[in-house]
């Protein structure tokens, strides 16, 4: 069983930047880690993903924007949000998942509004 808690998330204007961390309880190296994210009355949405050997896949709305990185020896994995819009605001999970399991984070609430 893996823990997942998210962090970073707030209230940030237009343009504005944010960095989400994601904790895990114990060592997820051989998972893939990704960000999704909820916005208001839309579904779940597949944010970035990264796989354990360090390959990296975005959402077109987010690329060239949103940066996923994972840090093995902290059970760490981040995502490092630059230029931000307001259709970016969401609730953003993290989730750690292999081809047998997957763990949730609870979600940490990002805003984007002047």
């Amino acid at each position: 069983q893996v823990q997942l808690v998210e962090s970073g998330g707030g209230l940030v204007q237009p343009g504005g930047s944010l960095r989400l961390s994601c904790a895990a309880s114990g060592s997820v190296s051989i998972y893939a880690m990704g960000w999704h994210r909820q916005g208001p009355g839309k579904q779940r949405e597949l944010v970035a993903v990264i796989s354990s050997g360090g390959s990296t896949n975005y959402a077109d709305s987010v690329k060239g924007r949103f940066t996923i990185a994972r840090d093995n020896a902290k059970n760490t994995v981040y995502l490092q949000m630059n230029s931000l819009k307001p259709e970016d605001t969401a609730v953003y999970y993290c989730n750690a998942r292999s081809p047998a399991i997957a763990y949730w984070g609870q979600g940490t609430q990002v805003t984007v509004s002047s």
